[in-house]
């Protein structure tokens, strides 16, 4: 019998690992840390935000957008659920088409696969770090545990996000070990920095606001959703998607009150600190207030808030990474080109999805893609 291990027992790991198992294939996990999906348990807020009902190539940024598009539509949304749901449980879309478990438990979402796993009798190694890779008759895998082997390999250790969770990017060098390379990685869907002075008095203010991002003077990237001033410059999930689409020195443009238009709001706003009473947050009418200096400049401060992007927060906070091994380097079943039976699986791939369960989805579907072409 054929025998498939799995580095990395996060989300495309665990679910490779089933779906392998449900093919027949004898399947081995070996996981880092103490358990299996600790990043998946803390993902969509701890709510479990696991596929999106708008599922679209142009959600992704990769190096290779076409072949995404092809394993992403190779898995669409409702196979993402069916999937989940075989295992048990129920899944629902909210307004904006985000998918999450009815119970809205991410952790629940985890014990999930882990029961599957378990009922499948795939053999699961933990505190079983691959820090050795290597290929004669079959794959070696050296752990601080002694060696495994098997006939293929699926690389699905994830990337430098959170690596509270054990995703510390160490994982790419044992690609790099058959002559793999990685491109530039970076952190999206991460809270954002600014200078200091532009958000002075603002931390803990949360504002439904639209975001625009502008480079240049043309806009990048626009949305509307939750922001939430923090000490160091902006957070809140409109922040987040934004993110994807932001480099430093880049503008990011606030409309405090994005169903409002300007002739309403003029007619509506008082001259004065309490001018913007029943408008905006009084703490965000008083700094907005100090800033302006008239009533003018300040009723173009409500519809366009301007903020300098610094930076990012880095890996630490942020839920995914931009960068990996580039999609060109394996073929349509995501097996290296490089050394047949290596494959490779979710965010260690050079594909990052924005915010709202896309990123999760690439898991699903490029384990799909990997566990079809092994069974």
């Amino acid at each position: 019998m054929v025998k498939i291990a799995v580095i990395g027992g996060g989300a495309a790991g665990m679910a490779c690992a089933v779906m392998l198992a449900r093919g027949g294939r004898q399947v081995e996990i070996y996981e880092r840390g103490a358990r299996l999906g600790r990043k998946l348990a803390a993902t969509g807020n701890g709510q479990g935000n696991v596929t999106n009902v708008h599922l679209t190539k142009d959600a992704y940024f990769s190096d290779d957008a076409e072949k995404t598009g092809r394993i992403v539509g190779a898995f669409s949304w409702e196979d993402a659920v069916a999937f989940l749901e075989s295992m048990g449980g129920v899944f629902l879309p909210d307004a904006r088409g985000r998918v999450y478990p009815a119970g809205r438990q991410a952790s629940a979402v985890t014990d999930l696969l882990r029961r599957e796993l378990s009922r499948l009798n795939v053999t699961v190694h933990t505190d079983a770090r691959v820090t050795r890779l290597t290929r004669r008759d079959c794959f070696v895998l050296g752990t601080q545990q002694g060696e495994g082997r098997a006939d293929a390999v699926v690389l699905a250790a994830g990337g430098c996000a959170a690596p509270n969770f054990g995703t510390d990017g160490t994982a790419y060098a044992l690609a790099q070990s058959f002559g793999h390379t990685v491109t530039q990685l970076s952190p999206v869907l991460v809270q954002l920095r600014t200078p200091p002075a532009e958000v002075r008095g603002l931390k803990g203010i949360r504002v439904d606001a639209g975001v625009r991002v502008v480079r240049g003077g043309k806009e990048r990237y626009a949305c509307r959703g939750d922001v939430l001033f923090t000490e160091s410059g902006v957070s809140g999930d409109a922040v987040f998607r934004a993110s994807s689409y932001v480099q430093a020195g880049d503008t990011i443009e606030l409309d405090f009150l994005p169903d409002v238009s300007r002739a309403r709001l003029e007619a509506a706003a008082g001259t004065g600190e309490d001018g913007l009473l029943c408008i905006v947050n009084n703490g965000l009418a008083r700094q907005l207030f100090r800033r302006a200096g008239d009533r003018g400049a300040l009723l173009v401060l409500v519809k366009r808030f301007p903020l300098t992007v610094t930076g990012t927060l880095g890996f630490a906070y942020a839920q995914a990474t931009r960068g990996g091994i580039p999609l060109k380097e394996t073929d349509d079943a995501l097996q290296s080109k490089l050394c047949g039976g290596l494959y490779f699986a979710g965010e260690v791939l050079n594909v990052d999805g924005a915010c709202g369960g896309y990123n999760l989805h690439w898991a699903w579907a490029s384990a799909h893609t990997v566990a079809e072409a092994l069974v």
